[in-house]
């Protein structure tokens, strides 16, 4: 288990919520210290500990849990599917063309580094 990535993606998220390591800790009732530890990798923790952590900053645990698990096709999918559900049509559409662009720009590197 990668607990530096794992703190470090919890420390990102709690800041992403504006929240405190005092409040996150009050609401999933542990103490702020262990968050600390947690968020520099120096602690391990309990299903039940990221369970509730991932339900608090409203991530799932496969995301958390990233830099730990290997991904098949389907969880890159999965996660697209999580990543755009709360997102407004426009903003899918946006999201949509900017992949077409990245693609195609992605296309033409390979291309010119097939060439030269």
């Amino acid at each position: 288990m990668n607990y530096d990535s794992l703190g470090k993606r919890l420390r990102q998220e709690r800041r992403k919520m504006h929240l405190t390591q005092e409040k996150l800790a009050e609401k999933i009732d542990v103490s702020d210290a262990y968050i600390g530890q947690i968020e520099r990798g120096e602690r391990s923790l309990s299903l039940d500990t990221l369970i509730r952590l991932a339900n608090e900053l409203g991530v799932t645990i496969d995301y958390l849990l990233q830099d730990s698990v290997m991904l098949r096709e389907d969880h890159f999918t999965e996660q697209v599917r999580q990543i755009m559900a709360e997102r407004s049509l426009r903003e899918k559409q946006m999201v949509l063309d900017m992949l077409k662009i990245m693609f195609t720009h992605l296309d033409h590197l390979q291309e010119d580094y097939v060439l030269t």
